[in-house]
């Protein structure tokens, strides 16, 4: 997680954990050291993480880039384009992003953000090979068997400023990253 808006989700849910506590046990966690060089590195904050995890965990949630959204015709990019064929062309969705072997969860997430009926939700189970499927955080946790999708808004592929000096905090969707946060503590809640 590197993103300002992901981190403000982390906190917005960890203040909504303070007031309710779920059911089931739930770490927030914030990564450092995620960009290169120690991405895809035992560096990596996230795979420190996931290789001290002792207890088994249901599911990682990543929280990438949730807050840059753009409903202008052909705003949204992919990484092959056929993909297009499937998905929308304009980036005013949130993406929920699994490998093949986790469709359960990306379809639980998926319906979980779904039922607040605010935001679009499309989801993606694919192999490894796909760009942009393991571009986070979550990657780490399928190397221990854990099951981990990714909350995207599917960065470069949209933000077209993404890690320049205009990616800036007035091009953030407030509204969309508070529903995307209610998707994720409804889950939360709601997980057995």
């Amino acid at each position: 997680m590197i993103t300002p808006a992901a981190v403000a989700g982390l906190l917005e849910l960890a203040r909504l954990l303070h007031q309710q506590v779920p059911k089931t046990g739930v770490q927030l966690v914030a990564y450092a050291s995620e960009e290169p060089p120690f991405f895809r590195s035992d560096e990596m904050g996230s795979a420190v993480h996931a290789a001290s995890l002792e207890r088994p965990v249901k599911l990682m949630i990543a929280l990438e880039m949730i807050g840059y959204y753009d409903s202008a015709p052909g705003s949204q990019d992919y990484p092959y384009p056929a993909m297009s064929w499937l998905y929308p062309d304009r980036g005013d969705f949130i993406a929920v992003v699994g490998k093949m072997q986790d469709i359960n969860a990306v379809r639980q997430v998926k319906a979980t953000l779904l039922s607040s009926r605010y935001l679009s939700v499309y989801s993606m189970n694919a192999p490894g090979f796909i760009p942009g499927i393991d571009f986070s955080d979550h990657l780490n946790y399928w190397q221990h068997d854990i099951p981990a999708v990714m909350i995207t808004d599917t960065a470069f592929y949209r933000n077209k400023q993404y890690h320049l000096p205009g990616d800036t905090a007035d091009r953030l969707n407030y509204q969309k990253m508070a529903q995307v946060v209610d998707g994720v503590i409804n889950l939360l809640y709601n997980s057995k």
